[in-house]
């Protein structure tokens, strides 16, 4: 029976492109790698039964040699999307890129167009597009339920534990070690939903404020030590103890924390510990491991339209949350993206109360995610449409292609300079227009 699957390469075996591999078995046959840690990509060639010969350490090494599958997923870290995207590009290959998909606003307009020079499908992998929540609130904005969108209004809430593991202590810590800056590293996904509610129109100034509030070396208690396990008196009633986040939890976050242990069957508790005494960065003292990433951040958009959004990142948390509100001329839609939950409510002047609401609830046996699986289901339709536009089949409502995401990039990048030179930022809209 014939396999027609599509097939693909990992460019970058971490754990958000195998993931996407690993769950599109069913449409994707993984049939090479391209990975510089030997064991990493030795496993994955393992895991996916990938021959000697389509073993590469880079993608310029890939790319060198004559293209043999249909598709790259390229799951590099955020600095080398570019860098590793064009080659490949040119090579032929038509690729699922992860997000963000530049770093800087030069290198972001170099792929764009290198895409369409080459005539490459370029989908960027901002998975809650794909989420059955925020796909089921753009069908609402699609078909008119609320009117022409006057204002946005979005919200993440980063939890203190994954502020931890990513922006602290972790790879996202600091533009040297990840190249991208909290807002677009952790929030691309929040400003990409605000520019597809307001497709059609494009943004054209940029207002931000933020910073580090909490975890800067003068903020420290009193009395804490360097490494939590070592020298730090005060662990036992820190809420950032590495043994309370990490060896209280093992699995929490482990694809980061434990990363050595790769291929260590069944590390010991023994060898974690040791691990966070020593050389493992996730043991350091918070306050003191260097951060360079705002805790906190708040952006103002005013659009081609003149209608407004804002998006608040607030950082260290005691939960994770997305929210939505849109404001519409006939009405409006606010829900919880944890809750798989959003409300319609229709300007009603006939009622009493003025209003008619529609509870729209998505989620299957109270347990969104346990329902729907990665990122609300996202990552499961995401590389379900990415084979639909590879094959010429129509996507969902979802669909992002690279042009789709200049807008949500734009915004990051401004915002982030608005807030650095304390300013406000005027984009260049003919030029977003201009993509069609």
């Amino acid at each position: 029976m014939p396999d027609n699957r599509l097939t693909a390469i990992i460019v970058g075996a971490g754990h958000r492109a195998v993931g996407y591999a690993r769950k599109g078995r069913d449409s994707i046959r993984v049939v090479g790698i391209a990975d510089p840690r030997d064991q990493r990509r030795e496993m994955i060639a393992d895991e996916f039964g990938i021959p000697v010969k389509h073993q590469f350490r880079t993608a310029e090494d890939l790319a060198r040699v004559p293209k043999f599958a249909d598709v790259v997923i390229n799951g590099t870290m955020d600095h080398q999307h570019v860098p590793t995207s064009l080659p490949l590009i040119r090579a032929g290959y038509d690729i699922l890129l992860e997000k963000p998909f530049a770093v800087n606003e030069e290198e972001m307009w170099e792929l764009v167009e290198a895409a369409r020079e080459y005539r490459r499908t370029v989908l960027i992998c901002h998975v809650l597009r794909y989420a059955p929540f925020y796909a089921a609130i753009r069908q609402k904005v699609v078909d008119d339920a609320i009117g022409r969108i006057l204002n946005v209004q979005t919200v993440e809430h980063v939890s203190s534990h994954h502020m931890d593991v990513a922006f602290i202590r972790g790879k996202w810590a600091k533009k040297s070690l990840c190249g991208s800056s909290m807002l677009m590293a952790k929030c691309c996904h929040d400003l990409d939903i605000i520019a597809w509610m307001k497709s059609g129109t494009f943004p054209v100034r940029v207002a931000s404020f933020g910073g580090n509030y909490q975890f800067k070396p003068e903020d420290a208690p009193e009395g804490a030590g360097e490494r939590c396990l070592v020298d730090c008196p005060i662990e036992s009633d820190c809420l950032y103890s590495a043994r309370k986040i990490y060896l209280d939890h093992p699995n929490r976050w482990s694809f980061y924390v434990w990363e050595r242990f790769e291929g260590v069957e069944n590390p010991t508790i023994e060898q974690k510990t040791e691990s966070l005494k020593t050389d493992n960065p996730h043991g350091r003292c918070v306050w003191k491991a260097g951060t360079e990433m705002v805790d906190h951040q708040s952006v103002v958009i005013e659009f081609s339209d003149g209608a407004t959004a804002t998006h608040n990142m607030v950082g260290g948390t005691a939960k994770a949350l997305r929210s939505i509100h849109l404001i519409g001329t006939r009405g409006e839609i606010q829900g919880v993206f944890e809750e798989s939950r959003f409300v319609v409510r229709s300007i009603a002047p006939e009622r009493p109360e003025n209003t008619i609401e529609e509870v729209v609830d998505l989620t299957v046996g109270g347990d969104m995610h346990g329902a729907f699986g990665g990122h609300g289901g996202g990552d499961e339709r995401l590389v379900e449409d990415f084979v639909r536009v590879v094959r010429g089949e129509q996507p969902s409502v979802s669909t992002t292609h690279i042009e789709d995401s200049v807008s949500g990039h734009l915004v990051g990048f401004s915002a982030d300079r608005a807030m650095t030179e304390n300013r406000v930022v005027e984009l260049d809209a003919t030029r977003i227009a201009a993509l069609g």
